[in-house]
């Protein structure tokens, strides 16, 4: 096959799956992984696709459009889910906590036991998931519903949060950068995210793999507002060094 060829078949692989591994695209097209990440370097200087930690997203994934909710419910569901079984670990008795719009937030809800905490939200999925638990009490923050995350945001949904104050967050985002921090695709989304952060006690962020090194449209909160990453095994070691050495303190399931 040839360069070009190889070139055009990993955009379109890209854009079909939205985001993709290098050891996938390694197996793909039986080639080494090195020349798969000069692969995806040179298409990144294009403009065609955006390199991530381990593999790459589709440039309409990272623009400022968000990922519709169905496609995010297909995308790493098993590091999300283990992700989220540890940050229920997290929750005891009398919390009172945040969730944002997130699979893996709603992944959590799904798993909380049904024992007095409260929860404030602007996920229609989380606060409709959390509605059969009878012990837990589920504050909606109302506000504009966008349909592609299921989720409240505006002026109503931010002044909703800023009028509590919790003991813990439980969010994830779009990028998570040794740099430039954490960002969301949507101006809103941000602004909603950034508020939880800022009325938390103890702040956990829930990313995979594929979320570190990524920066997307909308920066919402450096990494010394963080107490804890939650991630999967997968993360890169280095990463991890140079985050504890941030004072972050890393979780890995």
């Amino acid at each position: 096959m040839l360069v070009a060829e190889r070139h055009q078949n990993i955009i379109e692989l890209v854009n079909e799956r939205k985001s993709i591994r290098v050891t996938e695209l390694s197996h793909i097209f039986s080639i080494t992984e090195e020349t798969i990440r000069r692969d995806l370097e040179k298409l990144e200087s294009q403009n065609k696709l955006i390199r991530s930690h381990g593999g790459a997203v589709s440039i309409s994934t990272s623009s400022v459009s968000e990922v519709s909710y169905l496609e995010r419910e297909i995308m790493n569901v098993k590091e999300k889910k283990q992700i989220a079984s540890e940050a229920v670990n997290r929750v005891i008795e009398g919390d009172k906590i945040n969730l944002d719009a997130s699979t893996t937030a709603w992944y959590m809800a799904k798993e909380l036991p049904d024992i007095d905490i409260t929860v404030l939200t602007n996920s229609i999925k989380v606060a409709t998931e959390l509605s059969v638990k009878k012990e837990i009490t589920v504050i909606s923050t109302g506000g504009i519903l966008r349909s592609e995350s299921l989720s409240n945001v505006g002026p109503l949904a931010e002044s909703s949060l800023e009028s509590y104050h919790v003991n813990k967050a439980f969010i994830s985002c779009k990028g998570l950068h040794l740099e430039h921090g954490m960002s969301e695709a949507s101006e809103q989304q941000g602004r909603i995210k950034e508020i939880m952060v800022n009325n938390a006690d103890t702040v956990y962020i829930m990313v995979d793999h594929s979320k570190f090194g990524t920066q997307a449209f909308t920066r919402f909160s450096s990494l010394d507002s963080i107490d804890y990453i939650i991630t999967d095994s997968q993360v890169d070691p280095q990463i991890v060094q140079q985050l504890t050495d941030m004072s972050v303190q890393i979780v890995k399931t």
